[in-house]
C-alpha cells in the first residue's frame, strides 16, 4: 500500500521546510511512511553538529501525532553528561536501525498546526535547549 495523500503532502512540506537537506521516505505498507531528513542541526551542546532525523508518519495523519523521532545513535553531549529526560537508546523501523530516540509527544494535537514539519522544528528547538 502506498502512502496516503495526506502523508505525501506532509513529506512535500518537509522538503520545503528543509530545503538544504534531502528528505526521503519508505512506505510502511500501511498508508504511512518512514521519513528521513538527511542532515539537521542538533545544537551547540553536542559533539556532533548535525544528524539525520527519522520518524514515522502513520496513515491516520494528520489526526495522529508524529512520534517519536530518532537521530544518530552516537549523539553525545560536549560536557560529557548523560542525556536527560526524553532521550533513550534503541532502534527503529522494520530493520532495527540503531538510533537515539527523542520522546516528545504532542499532548494537545491540533492537526491544523501540528504538522510533521512543525513537529520536526519543535524537536530541533528542544534539542538546542538541552
Amino acid at each position: 500500500m502506498t502512502a496516503t495523500a495526506a502523508v505525501l503532502e506532509a513529506i512535500e512540506e518537509l522538503r520545503e521546510t528543509f530545503p538544504e537537506s534531502s528528505v526521503t521516505y519508505v512506505s510502511d505498507d500501511q498508508g504511512g511512511a518512514w521519513v528521513t531528513i538527511d542532515s539537521v542541526p542538533v545544537g551547540t551542546a553536542y559533539t556532533e553538529s548535525t544528524s539525520w532525523m527519522t520518524f514515522q508518519i502513520t496513515h491516520p495523519y494528520p489526526e495522529s501525532d508524529v512520534y517519536p523521532h530518532f537521530v544518530r545513535p552516537d549523539l553525545q553531549r560536549k560536557d560529557g553528561t548523560a542525556h536527560g529526560e526524553g532521550f533513550s537508546s534503541g532502534a527503529f523501523g522494520p530493520t532495527g536501525v540503531p538510533a537515539t530516540q527523542l520522546s516528545r509527544r504532542s499532548n494537545r494535537l491540533d492537526p491544523a498546526v501540528d504538522t510533521a514539519a512543525t513537529k520536526a522544528l519543535k524537536i530541533l528547538r528542544w534539542l538546542e535547549q538541552q
